[in-house]
């Protein structure tokens, strides 16, 4: 039947190709602008024609031909063509020469290979008309179309599948699922091939299906997940809007049923029993239970909760999130003695409650839990539970602080012994009766000492220890006044000479080691053989403290510069104690402002004006001093007793020693010249220049025999020469044999420079064995005299070589 549908199909395309071609029209083309056929073309101007125009029909071609022979297109043809062969026609463009040829002669246009207008809608070619002896153009070249004809080859695809869909259970009816969407490749606008209509072809019971827009909707309203909670539906679409011949496709469609909570919970059981020693600690999980709900997801989750009133009294029930669990435990000590069974109702809950089902009622369901308590050897319990006696101080020995009792709580009521727990009561300090509970003293007790005493006391069942129980005891040890009021500190105090009467000096407080329950009052006096109470007065404050002050016009420590003065301190009993201290009173010096200056007492004043780290401050001090000084004379005798060696050479020292060469020649200005002048009085030498008063023509009128001689330049140069090196050498051996000091020659000397010493040069020996009359010219004013100093200086060095010799 599909075959002769499809043959069917093929006849009538090829009928409405036939009517096109006898019911084609021309299409005449005009061309504007200088191109073919315009007035001036060679072609025109040869043939001598009026210009004509292209005239074709309009081209269509079916898809999916399956002949043996190709498919006639349709024909080109130019209205200048006369049928003689003179026209040659010609195509290019898409598929020209492969898919589709051309009969050059007439025009004609087949179609040589199937074609599918699911790949490729149309085609766009180019028409040419030429002379076909000179190959010109005698038409323009026109642009024309070859639509591919649409038939009804594809089926509809769901391409977006596998579909998967859900609705809640309980739904009504008409509730969207989903939507599905099938697409056609065939042409929308032709025909109806594209045309899809949807309908079910499995589950029909339960969804339906939109045909026109594929809509899935439930078909019934009672959905129950519990029952079935998925369902494969089978949709097909069918092209040519579903008529007869159209093509068709399916998909399978999966729904699934989600869950609402339509359940309640369920307890398996009615009643649950369980048991627990009386013993068991708050607390104590007792058991758990259970309830049941067909729901998934959070629709199970669930609470718990005690109904009765002695559950919520005796017991607790939890949930346990992740079990869904009644978690029931102790929540008040059991006891077996009291009540043996406890009956409680648990009552379970959604969590989550579905607002349409909460008319039912049914979203909770009730189960009976008997407790049933088991009765254990209780050690003795302590009644009732104080933990606070008193006792006061002077207790004897032997004495009753309390009395503790414990009962055995089981139904055989053994008898009781008692004891201390000793690592409490490592003293011994107190005993306890062991049939009675009674707690003596069995030491003196000293609150002063210790005021509080925590022990421990055990209560045993007396045919068997191990049940046995302990109790913290606080033992208050009562004051009795036993302790004589004391002065706080050793008073001492300082007062001026010049201290005017009611000067306030001191004020005193008492310290006291009893604590009395209303509290300390102290009493002052000054005792009648207190001598000093002439000079000084004591005034009660009625505060516990008492202040002390001057009662005659100044003193004079000249006389006393200390006063011991007695105070008499009293509690307030009962029986009242007494004792008597010392105040230290120091007459010392002030100032005019009243500030203390000092105090006959030199103990006294360096106490009151140092502290004992500032004395060890200013003793380091003084030591350091001490050190440093004697370190400086030390060195002070070792330089003068190396300076003492020296003396005879100082002059000479003075010439040669400078540390510095200077600025050489011309540096007249460069060294002070004072200390040469200083060794000796240049204005007393005879000779010399007029300015320096050194020669016989000198201004002095001194006698030439009180003159120190100044010894005359001699014109051997080995003379003046031995004099310098001598001398340098005796410093460098001195130098060399006082380790003391840096070596001589690393001193910058101007003594000796060599017997090759250039011309001019400071130093230079050469220039002086010349003559007397050396030119020190570069010396400046200070020529003449230095030739003097060095005449002189030789002079004394052959008085001295020859004194040796």
């Amino acid at each position: 039947m599909a075959k002769g549908l499809q043959g069917f199909s093929w006849t009538m395309l090829l009928l409405l190709c036939a009517i096109q071609e006898l019911g084609s029209w021309a299409v005449h083309t005009a061309a504007e602008g200088p191109g073919l056929g315009q007035p001036g073309d060679p072609a025109l101007l040869v043939s001598g024609r009026v210009k004509r125009g292209w005239v074709w029909n309009q081209f269509f071609v079916v898809e999916e031909y399956t002949g043996t022979e190709p498919l006639y297109v349709g024909k080109i043809h130019s209205d200048s063509d006369e049928g003689d062969g003179s026209i040659k026609y010609t195509i290019s463009g898409e598929g020209a020469g492969t898919i589709f040829l051309i009969d050059e002669i007439t025009g004609d246009i087949h179609a040589t290979e199937r074609l599918d207008r699911e790949q490729k809608t149309f085609y766009t070619l180019r028409a040419q008309a030429r002379d076909r002896q000179t190959d010109q153009l005698l038409e323009p070249e026109s642009e024309f179309i070859i639509k591919v004809q649409d038939i009804n080859d594809s089926e509809p695809r769901f391409l977006e599948g596998p579909y998967i869909g859900s609705v809640a259970e309980l739904s009504p009816v008409g509730t969207s699922v989903m939507q599905v969407m099938a697409s056609d490749a065939d042409d929308p606008t032709y025909g109806s091939s594209a045309r899809v209509v949807y309908s079910v072809l499995e589950g029909e019971q339960h969804f339906t299906v939109d045909s026109k827009t594929g809509v899935i909707r439930t078909a019934v309203a009672d959905l129950d997940r519990e029952t079935q909670d998925r369902y494969e539906v089978v949709i097909r679409a069918t092209d040519m809007a579903g008529q007869l011949g159209g093509l068709s496709g399916s998909t399978t469609v999966t729904i699934v049923v989600t869950d609402v909570n339509d359940n309640p919970p369920r307890f398996p059981q009615k009643m649950y029993q369980f048991s627990i020693v009386e013993t068991a600690p708050v607390g104590t999980a007792i058991g758990r239970v259970k309830a049941e709900d067909s729901d998934v997801g959070e629709n199970t989750d669930m609470t718990y909760q005690m109904k009765d009133e002695e559950g919520v009294e005796m017991f607790k029930v939890t949930t346990d999130s992740n079990t869904q669990e009644a978690v029931i435990t102790v929540q008040k000590p059991l006891d077996y003695e009291s009540k043996k069974v406890h009956t409680v109702v648990v009552e379970a809950l959604n969590k989550f409650v579905d607002p349409r089902f909460v008319d039912l009622g049914t979203f909770r369901d009730q189960t009976i839990v008997r407790v049933s308590v088991l009765d254990v050897d209780e050690p003795p319990e302590f009644r009732p539970p104080s933990n606070l006696m008193e006792v006061q101080e002077d207790a004897q020995v032997g004495s009753v602080v309390g009395v503790v009792t414990a009962l055995d709580p089981d139904t055989a009521n053994h008898p009781v012994r008692y004891a201390i727990d000793r690592s409490t009561d490592t003293e011994r300090i107190f005993d306890i009766d062991a049939n009675t509970g009674a707690i003596v003293t069995g030491k003196v007790l000293d609150r002063e000492t210790a005021g509080w005493h925590n022990i421990t006391v055990l209560a045993m069942e007396a045919d068997n220890h191990s049940q046995v129980s302990r109790a913290s005891l606080r033992i208050r040890i009562l004051d009795v006044n036993d302790n004589p009021p004391e002065l706080a500190t050793p008073y001492e105090a300082a007062v001026c000479e010049d201290a005017k009467p009611g000067q306030l000096i001191q004020t005193i407080s008492v310290v006291d080691r009893d604590e009395p329950q209303g509290g300390h009052r102290f009493y002052f006096t000054l005792p009648p053989e207190a001598t000093d109470s002439h000079h000084f007065s004591l005034l009660d404050i009625k505060d516990n403290t008492a202040a002390v002050h001057t009662q005659r016009v100044g003193f004079n420590r000249q006389e006393q510069d200390v006063y011991l003065l007695p105070i008499l301190v009293v509690d307030s009993g009962p029986p009242p104690l007494s004792s008597t201290g010392t105040l230290t009173i120091r007459i010392c010096g002030c100032d005019s402002n009243g500030a203390i200056q000092s105090c006959n007492s030199t103990a006294y004043a360096m106490s009151a004006t140092l502290s004992p780290g500032a004395l060890i401050a200013l003793l380091v001090c003084v030591l350091i001093l001490i050190v440093l000084v004697l370190l400086i004379l030390t060195l002070k005798r070792h330089h003068k007793s190396h300076l003492t060696s020296e003396d005879d050479e100082d002059m000479r020292d003075n010439v040669i020693k400078y540390n510095d060469e200077g600025g050489g020649e011309q540096d007249t200005e460069a060294y002070d010249m004072s200390a040469l002048r200083s060794l000796y009085d240049f204005s007393e030498i005879k000779g010399g220049d007029g300015g320096g008063g050194l020669g016989e023509g000198g201004p002095s009128g001194n006698p030439a025999s009180e003159r120190h001689a100044l010894p005359q330049w001699v014109q051997s140069p080995d003379l003046d020469f031995s004099v310098f090196r001598d001398y340098i050498c005796r410093k460098v051996e001195q130098a060399d044999e006082d380790l003391s000091v840096p070596p001589y020659d690393s001193f910058q000397t101007y003594a000796f420079e060599g017997s090759d010493s250039p011309v001019l040069s400071l130093s230079s020996i050469n220039t002086w064995s010349s003559s007397s009359e050396q030119d020190f010219s570069y010396l400046g004013a200070w020529g003449p005299r230095f030739r003097q100093l060095a005449a002189l200086y030789a002079g004394r060095r052959g008085e001295e070589e020859s004194e040796e010799s």
